[in-house]
């Protein structure tokens, strides 16, 4: 019988996360700190706009490219947060989520064989969505000493003739790491000169802890240059919702509205409905989880100072990247025998990429009382681990 299936499709790994994810989900005592996602509520006046446009017969495709109204929002808000101007007609599209936004936009600008340059650790899906719209990945291992930023040289070094487009994934999961302006405009500069393109993603634009974030999409003479990614899922906790949205240079927005148009047809319509109220009147809910996001993220960097695990201090999204190289493990090892031995989930490295070995990526998307007993029951396996020792 001929093999029926795709070799492309077979060469590339399950998610590192769903691995850990489906193992705790047969378990009923775990504690799970490994999925990235808002353990809030979404807000109930968002809920209730959905609600709303179901009660009113909303139940239809809206245009391929999304409402009207939503576009309009989304352009207002870019407007307000980051300074930036794009045509609500021509260069946003409401996507089925974030990653969506990631597929159309790679397999939209990318010929057979031109490279995509992916900065790891980083979110589990670029490198697929790369080898699947005919790319080659090349990989920028991030290193701890630079706080998981990506520097110029380490951008200028990797570039070749055959470089398309950076993947500029900040702020950052699994790290939680940022890139302020200054960073910024030096990776921007070398965009400009080397002729190739960013797709930035900004899903967790709205959770920094530091700074304001900053879009490389607002630095002179890049807008023509990146497509800008967001969505509902993280800042308003809609990941059920599946909504997300990209802008971009109408030029490039017309290639991925037709792979959007045969692949998806539209967004779901009760989830844009709700999405327009978001925008409209969430800002105050942003602030509210981003504001509970910061006292988990102080509370675990004190924890693990008191028991002397290694962390930089990450500044974004709702994840910490602690360093377990000193137990004389792998990244799996370590992960494994947590789960089996404290029914504590966390996610190995290296479900990010290769360098993420010797680190764990901790989500604190979780209350302040799980993330107690956790932490308890972590202190308590790194005590046996260095009697062991």
């Amino acid at each position: 019988m001929r093999n029926p299936l795709s070799d492309t499709i077979v060469g590339i790994k399950p998610s590192g996360i769903r691995k850990f994810f489906d193992i705790v989900s047969e378990m009923d005592d775990a504690i799970s700190l490994g999925v990235g996602e808002p353990d809030f509520d979404t807000p109930w006046h968002i809920r209730d706009e959905g609600i709303y446009s179901l009660e009113k017969g909303r139940t239809f495709y809206t245009s391929n490219a999304g409402l009207k109204e939503l576009k309009e929002e989304i352009v207002k808000y870019i407007q307000r947060t980051q300074e930036i101007t794009y045509d609500a007609g021509h260069e946003v599209i409401v996507t089925v989520g974030g990653s969506e936004a990631i597929d159309i936009a790679l397999r939209a600008m990318i010929n057979p064989g031109e490279e995509v340059l992916i900065p790891q650790p980083s979110y589990v899906s670029y490198e697929p969505c790369a080898i699947l719209a005919g790319a080659v990945p090349v990989i920028i291992e991030l290193k701890e000493e630079n706080e998981f930023r990506l520097t110029a040289k380490e951008l200028l070094n990797a570039i070749t003739d055959k470089t398309k487009v950076l993947i500029l994934p900040f702020p950052n999961n699994p790290t939680g790491a940022i890139m302020e302006r200054e960073d910024l405009e030096k990776i921007a500069e070398i965009i400009r000169e080397k002729d190739i393109f960013v797709i930035s993603d900004e899903i967790y634009a709205e959770l920094t802890y530091k700074n304001k974030h900053v879009s490389i999409a607002s630095l002179p003479g890049m807008q023509e240059r990146c497509v800008l990614i967001n969505g509902f899922s993280k800042a308003y906790a809609m990941t059920g919702w599946r909504l997300g949205y990209a802008c971009a240079p109408r030029k490039i927005m017309e290639q991925m509205l037709k792979i959007h148009q045969f692949a998806i047809m539209c967004a779901p319509t009760t989830s844009q409905y709700a999405a327009v109220e978001a925008l409209k009147n969430g800002d105050d809910d942003v602030a509210m989880m981003r504001e509970s996001y910061n006292q988990r993220r102080r509370f675990l960097m004190h924890e693990f100072k008191e028991m002397g695990l290694a962390c930089f201090e990450p500044y974004g999204a709702f994840y910490v990247f602690p360093c377990i190289r000193e137990f004389g493990m792998t990244s799996e090892e370590f992960a494994n025998r947590l789960l089996k031995e404290e029914k504590v989930a966390v996610v190995p490295g290296t479900a990010f990429g290769d360098c993420g070995e010797g680190f764990l990526r901790i989500s604190y998307a979780y209350s302040l009382e799980n993330l107690k007993v956790a932490l308890d029951k972590i202190k308590a396996f790194i005590a046996r681990l260095r009697e062991e020792k």
